[in-house]
């Protein structure tokens, strides 16, 4: 599976977790699902700064 086609799964599934916790009224879980988001994003910047990191070293 392609980076491009990976990152679109995930937008799903992304899109499907917000969906589920905006149609409750439960705060909790819609603090979980945007910390969640920011995590994951963090995490990916990390990847990509790393990578660029890599790759400016070699």
């Amino acid at each position: 599976m392609s980076e491009k086609s990976e990152n679109l799964h995930d937008v799903d599934e992304w899109a499907d977790r917000i969906r589920d916790a905006s149609s409750g009224s439960d705060v909790k879980a819609v603090r979980k699902v945007v910390n969640d988001i920011y995590r994951a994003a963090q995490d990916e910047l990390d990847k990509e700064r790393a990578q660029a990191e890599y790759e400016r070293e070699e």
